[in-house]
C-alpha cells in the first residue's frame, strides 16, 4: 500500500483482496471468468470505532496485517494504478485467520 494513502472511515476496513486460484487440487487450469472471486484478503487500513444507532462503540474485529474472510457480497471494490481494493464494513468481517 506504499503507493496509496487512504484511510477507511468509521466502521470500515480497507483490504487487498486475495488472488483466485488460478489452478485446481488435480491440476487443471482455470479461465479468468470460471472461478469466483475469493471471499478473503489483507486488512491494509482500519477506521476509527464505529457508533452505533444505540450510541454504543464497536471496535473493529480485526487489525492491520491480519488475513480475514468476509461476507460473499460484502464490500465495496475500488482500483487504484490498475490494483483492487476493497472497504468492507466492521460486520461483514466473519473470521480472522493465519
Amino acid at each position: 500500500m506504499a503507493d496509496i494513502n487512504l484511510k477507511p472511515t468509521a466502521g470500515y476496513l480497507l483490504l487487498e483482496p486475495e488472488e483466485a486460484e488460478t489452478k485446481t487440487a488435480s491440476g487443471i487450469v482455470l479461465p479468468d471468468k470460471a472461478g469466483e472471486k475469493p471471499q478473503s484478503g489483507k486488512v491494509l487500513a482500519v477506521g476509527d470505532e464505529e457508533v452505533t444507532d444505540g450510541g454504543a462503540k464497536r471496535q473493529s474485529p480485526a487489525k492491520v496485517g491480519d488475513r480475514v474472510i468476509y461476507k460473499k457480497w460484502g464490500g465495496n471494490e475500488m482500483k487504484i494504478n490498475s490494483k483492487e481494493y476493497l472497504f468492507v464494513k466492521f460486520d461483514d468481517i466473519l473470521a480472522i485467520y493465519k
